[in-house]
């Protein structure tokens, strides 16, 4: 029976018109990415009624979490993107021993930053662009944010482990449960438990724990072709390398985007806590309108990475201009309604002028950059799928660092607040401007199949 599921997997990846397999994978991701976003945006509306100063904490604390989720996604992505092409070859033995390596890995990682931020708190909510008003209340959501280090480390490598098996309905179960939770538990722990920002970070807390349950039992129930277990971490360094240079795109990616979120925060608080507050709120309706097409392109990596393995090419190309054709259609409609309804969207997170009027022009102007997005997304997340990490590794440093860096350190000196609001945007079409000849390039010189067939 186990042998009949995995070879009906297998047709399933390599054999499923490819419109029809891309949206079967990105629906469940999308809903995942969207409701992980909501939950976010949750906490950013209910902080955001306990004072601007509040408001801003959960910019500084999105830092942190960008850190952890950095090393969850270098080694979930590392390891997913071997195991689905493993699962190509039918090689279902060694997709097992990267994954269970890549799971203990992560759970370790997460409890290190777990201790040592917690020894540090303060110094480091101030490295994160705490000012000294924010700083007592980031301090309270991020002290639970740490405590919860691991299970969201590890829960990033359940998660997309589960994407690159093709099976991410398995895994929106997780994190869409753990979404509820926490927007359930906010209102409770915050205004009926009189908790404050303290609540907010507590209900994050349990609702990543939560997920981390749901997902593991995912593994531990026989539902997924590879398995964990502590005695089938890999012996050979070679493997662990493989899995950090796989990764390492996912690492840089949301590594960069842990630094540019201080340094955002920083070149936000010369201009007042009220900058602060509205681009962490920018930043979070950006980042759930950016989920669409994440999601989408999520769901397109275990095709690209299962049908390169098993040598149909053909169906990787095709794969990639739909889900970037899609993309842009998603995004660009999210988008225009963004832009139109900014003013009132932005009011529904803090009622403070001041924030209204900052993040206006902010978000506007990232809804002009969502147009430029979706291809380099495509490029980055197929060069990772396929193998390519050093050509994934520079698209991924581009749009939050080697291109934003620079535009948000330099023009607030030339533009002041305006500066800090178009940087972003500056970046993406930075980034889509060398994104498209690597594109082309590779394209190009992708082969025809292996099998030469195609469906």
């Amino acid at each position: 029976m186990e042998e009949q599921q995995k070879t009906a997997q297998y047709i399933k990846m390599v054999e499923t018109p490819v419109p029809k397999l891309i949206i079967t994978l990105g629906i469940p991701t999308i809903i995942s990415m969207l409701v992980t976003n909501i939950y976010n945006m949750a906490d950013t509306f209910y902080v955001g009624k306990l004072g601007t100063s509040a408001s801003g904490a959960v910019g500084i604390v999105f830092g942190l979490m960008a850190v952890l989720q950095a090393f969850g996604f270098m080694f979930g992505h590392g390891a997913g993107s071997i195991i689905s092409r493993k699962l190509g070859q039918q090689d279902t033995k060694s997709a097992s021993r990267f994954a269970s390596t890549s799971f203990f890995l992560s759970l370790t990682v997460g409890l290190l930053i777990e201790v040592m931020g917690l020894l540090f708190l303060e110094p480091f909510m101030l490295l994160l662009g705490s000012t000294e008003t924010i700083l007592p209340y980031a301090k309270q959501y991020g002290m639970f944010i740490l405590l919860a280090a691991p299970f969201l480390t590890s829960s990033c490598v359940l998660n997309n482990i589960l994407r690159y098996e093709g099976r991410a309905a398995y895994a929106m179960v997780g994190l869409t449960l753990g979404a509820i939770l926490n927007i359930v538990l906010d209102p409770i722990f915050m205004f009926v438990l009189h908790m404050g920002a303290l609540g907010a970070g507590l209900s994050t807390a349990v609702s990543q724990l939560i997920s981390f349950i749901v997902l593991l039992g995912m593994f531990l129930s026989g539902k997924t072709e590879s398995k964990l277990s502590i005695h089938l971490i890999t012996k050979d360094l070679h493997e662990v390398i493989m899995i950090l240079c796989v990764g390492f795109p996912s690492m840089v990616r949301q590594g960069l985007s842990s630094i540019s979120t201080m340094v955002l925060n920083a070149q936000a608080a010369v201009y007042g806590d009220a900058a602060v507050a509205a681009m962490s709120i920018v930043n979070r309706i950006s980042m759930f309108i950016f989920s669409v097409g994440l999601g989408m392109g999520q769901g397109f990596q275990p095709v690209a990475a299962f049908n390169y393995g098993a040598g149909k090419y053909e169906r990787v190309k095709k794969g990639f201009w739909f889900t970037a054709c899609f993309g842009e259609i998603l995004l660009g409609t999210f988008a225009m309604v963004g832009f139109v309804l900014s003013g009132t969207v932005i009011g529904w997170f803090r009622d403070d002028p001041a924030v209204i009027k900052i993040g206006i022009t902010a978000l506007r102007f990232q809804c002009i950059a969502c147009f430029f997005q979706p291809l380099t997304v495509c490029t980055n997340m197929m060069f990772q799928s396929v193998g390519k990490s050093g050509r994934a590794s520079l698209l991924s440093s581009l749009r939050g660092g080697v291109c934003f860096l620079p535009c948000i350190l330099i023009l607030p000196h030339f533009f002041g607040i305006t500066g800090v609001q178009i940087a972003q945007t500056i970046a993406d079409v930075v980034t889509f401007l060398i994104t498209l000849p690597l594109l082309l390039q590779f394209l190009k010189t992708l082969s025809k199949d292996k099998l030469h067939s195609e469906v």
